[in-house]
């Protein structure tokens, strides 16, 4: 087993040490910016790590030894992510994250304007994570060969949301998909394009590629990545589909409502559409993408997917998918620490409940 507890706290501590100055920058400008940087402290308080963790043995596996300079590269990716989440919550509406409140949503608490103070949030993460990875400490020649990984990483994340925006029912679109059982039902093919854009590469393929190139790895290294992490990263949006509308919220630290309030195009919703008969599809059109979706109409709901099979099957999807990405780490050679380190990853990242 690999410390996986030892190097969170050690992306913790490149993330608290950034907190603790950007604070201080913030506060010189003007100390009318404390609830910014209190927001930045509380948006790098919190995660698994798991997109470090990825670069990190991305970089092993290219042969590289440890060093505190792939440790800052690492929490670069957790800048990202911090940055992604903080407008993913302003786009869904989402009150709570990891048991607290979002960032827009601590804003509109104090009375300040939510989405547009939540909204410079996120871009001065993204700056951030921009800033932390270029000053790692590693060398120049090194970080040069990454360049076009990162516009690629923004881009395909970017794309990711906006796909999953456009797809995001609401419920007449749903009302069209029940009344005409054909060609309008949604698609489990679009839940995974979304699904491999918006969260598989960002969260699993691209932090390879970045870690990786880094250490100089080889092109069929890069290659067993891209095998490995986009059904890995399938997965554990898959996984994250299923806790957005089985999970505890005690555990998951967020509301099983939300995605089913706003109609989030999953795989989930699509896969229960498809099996359903003419009346509970109506059923289905009445109570999904109903902004004032209730626990009692979200449990009829649950029932549907259960009953049509349709939370079962992406459990297979999921099983699926890891042990396809953990084949894939045979294709090509690594060191054994890391090969070893990923696999427990992938069991890790899609077979959580939180």
């Amino acid at each position: 087993m690999h410390d996986h507890t030892g190097f969170k706290e050690r992306i913790d501590e490149v993330l608290v040490r950034l907190a603790d100055e950007e604070e201080q920058a913030l506060l010189g400008l003007n100390a009318e910016l404390s609830p910014l940087s209190e927001q930045l402290r509380r948006s790098l308080a919190r995660g698994k790590r798991i997109r470090a963790a990825f670069l990190y043995w991305g970089w092993r596996a290219a042969g590289q030894p440890d060093c505190e300079g792939v440790i800052r590269a690492a929490a670069a990716m957790e800048l990202v992510h911090a940055a992604a989440c903080t407008h993913d919550d302003i786009i869904d509406g989402s009150r709570m994250r990891h048991g607290q409140l979002t960032a827009h949503a601590a804003f509109a608490a104090a009375g300040q304007r939510p989405t547009a103070l939540a909204m410079i949030l996120g871009d001065l993460l993204m700056g951030y994570a921009g800033h932390v990875f270029t000053s790692c400490g590693l060398p120049g020649a090194y970080l040069a060969r990454t360049v076009p990984l990162w516009s690629t990483l923004l881009r395909e994340t970017m794309a990711g949301e906006f796909l999953e925006v456009l797809r995001t029912g609401t419920r007449t679109p749903l009302e069209h998909r029940t009344a005409d059982p054909g060609a309008a039902a949604p698609k489990v093919a679009e839940s995974l394009e979304v699904a491999r854009y918006k969260t598989a590469k960002y969260t699993v393929e691209r932090p390879l590629h970045l870690g990786a190139t880094l250490g100089g790895g080889s092109p069929a290294l890069l290659d067993a990545f891209s095998a490995y992490g986009l059904p890995l990263g399938e997965a554990f949006q898959l996984r994250d589909d299923l806790l957005g509308t089985f999970g505890d919220p005690a555990r998951t630290g967020k509301s099983n409502l939300d995605d089913l309030r706003d109609a989030k195009p999953t795989a989930l919703l699509a896969l229960t559409v498809a099996a359903a008969g003419a009346d509970d599809r109506r059923l289905l059109a009445k109570l999904v993408g109903n902004p004032d979706l209730g626990p009692e109409e979200a449990a009829s709901v649950r029932e549907l997917m259960e009953r049509h099979g349709a939370r079962q099957q992406v459990e297979d999807m999921i099983r699926e998918r890891i042990g396809r990405a953990t084949g894939a780490l045979d294709a090509v050679p690594m060191p054994a620490e890391a090969r070893s380190a990923l696999r427990e990853l992938a069991a890790t990242a899609a077979e959580r409940s939180r």
